[in-house]
């Protein structure tokens, strides 16, 4: 069965002593997670050594970078590579989230670069895709998210691509309180996975985890992840509040 994830993504928000104080809350909180569960925290940069520690070991519980640089290293002042993350044992990374395509113009070719490095470093790339407003309203979105896929992650082989985790995020939906309904979110998932399965075969598609992103919260995640081809969140705003994060974990499969 694929990994159902509930992954918090915190973006620039909380200080040290609250970001602790909530990631302690919620590890304690969280219940006995089934073998294919998994609870990833994408924490800021300056709290990742700490986070990992704080987790203790606790089964199916991660932390994650929210980005990685492009380049293994160099004179790129401020950024961070993919070496810095295995260095102190970061076993996931968000990639090309929709903020880092839109603020700093992450193309899709240096997206590439960034997956391949990851997986050099068995680090499980977190990669999002999704559509602006406006496709949406010309409604090529299908053929929009698809050119993201092929060009940042296509040239994998199969077995490269299935240690990649997929996240869908409607770019529309995201800090909007507008959320894609349950069904939306499904034809979409489900349309990734069919052009998985025409690249890599339906095997390989079927075992690749792909995230909803855009405005999930507690009431509204059992709804969501209940679709067939929704295997959990990649989660903002909801995931900074205790109790809204833990009812979203306890909604996954």
């Amino acid at each position: 069965m694929r990994k159902q994830i509930a992954a918090a993504n915190w973006k620039m928000n909380k200080t040290f002593q609250d970001g602790k104080e909530l990631l302690e809350t919620i590890v304690n909180g969280i219940g006995n997670l089934s073998s294919d569960q998994q609870v990833i925290f994408a924490v800021p940069f300056p709290y990742l050594m700490e986070s990992n520690k704080s987790i203790n070991n606790k089964p199916n519980v991660f932390i994650s970078a929210q980005n990685c640089h492009h380049k293994t290293a160099g004179a790129f002042t401020g950024e961070v590579s993919v070496d810095m993350l295995d260095s102190i044992g970061i076993k996931y990374c968000v990639v090309g989230h929709s903020e880092r395509r839109e603020y700093f113009h992450e193309s899709n070719a240096e997206l590439a670069e960034k997956v391949n490095l990851c997986l050099s470093k068995s680090i499980t790339p977190i990669f999002c895709c999704g559509e602006p407003l406006n496709i949406r309203e010309e409604g090529i979105q299908n053929s929009f998210v698809e050119k993201q896929l092929n060009d940042s992650l296509f040239h994998l082989d199969a077995e490269a691509v299935q240690k990649v985790v997929i996240a869908y995020e409607p770019i529309w939906a995201i800090g909007t309180g507008k959320t894609a309904t349950s069904d939306q979110a499904q034809e979409m998932h489900a349309h990734l996975r069919t052009v998985l399965a025409q690249k890599f075969g339906k095997q390989v598609a079927d075992h690749v985890s792909i995230l909803y992103g855009g405005s999930v919260k507690g009431a509204n995640a059992k709804e969501i992840f209940s679709q067939p081809d929704v295997d959990g969140g990649l989660v903002g705003g909801a995931s900074l509040i205790s109790a809204e994060f833990l009812q979203i974990i306890s909604a996954l499969k």
